[in-house]
């Protein structure tokens, strides 16, 4: 059986739905496992690694300040919460790369902007050290400081799929609608795990 689901302004994609599908494609790759980590979301409230245990993470990162990549990557998220709205145990999480500035008000703004639900889409940051540590060692991403007013700092566009264990299964750009696309299929795969353990 399968369903066709529609991503913002004429997106297409088609999604297997059924178990015994998402057990005929071959596993997803491990790249890595999210330790020990401490972040503040936009309610001021803290977030460990356990915290976040039990769900499957669709994550990037961004900066409220940002005007060049993340009001991209911030629609493209969007995007997603309306795709897994129904969908139980998938979550988003954006990590701002810009804890002098993206404090919990200016991120509790920021999601405001993009309609972000509270228990669907998480908006989260920390300490400068903590910041670089999770973006750089653990998640493997790019990370610098930019040379614009409009990008202050730069990172990656990539969106990042963790299981409800903490393991990194894959990474999509979010500029590129078929991996996009991927990204709903692995996350939706994950989730059914979820469910049926």
């Amino acid at each position: 059986m399968m369903f066709i689901v529609f991503i913002g302004c004429g997106m297409l994609g088609v999604v297997t739905s059924h178990l015994v599908a998402d057990r005929a494609l071959p596993p997803l790759p491990v790249y890595g496992h999210l330790t020990t980590y401490e972040l503040i979301d936009q309610q001021g409230t803290r977030l460990t690694q356990a915290q976040l245990a039990g769900n499957v993470w669709i994550v990037d990162c961004m900066l409220t300040r940002c005007a060049g990549q993340c009001p991209m990557m911030s629609h493209q998220m969007q995007q997603l919460q309306q795709v897994f709205q129904s969908v139980p145990g998938v979550r988003l999480l954006s990590i701002s790369v810009d804890p002098s500035h993206d404090t919990p008000e200016a991120l509790r703004a920021y999601a405001q902007q993009y309609s972000a639900q509270v228990e669907r889409w998480t908006f989260a940051t920390g300490t400068r050290s903590a910041i670089d540590r999770l973006v750089r060692e653990e998640l493997h991403l790019g990370l610098a400081e930019g040379t614009s007013a409009a990008e202050p700092i730069t990172h990656s566009t990539r969106l990042i799929l963790i299981d409800a264990h903490g393991q990194v299964r894959g990474y999509y750009e979010a500029t590129d609608p078929s991996a996009v696309q991927r990204l709903i299929r692995d996350a939706r795969r994950l989730g059914n795990t979820v469910r049926s353990s």
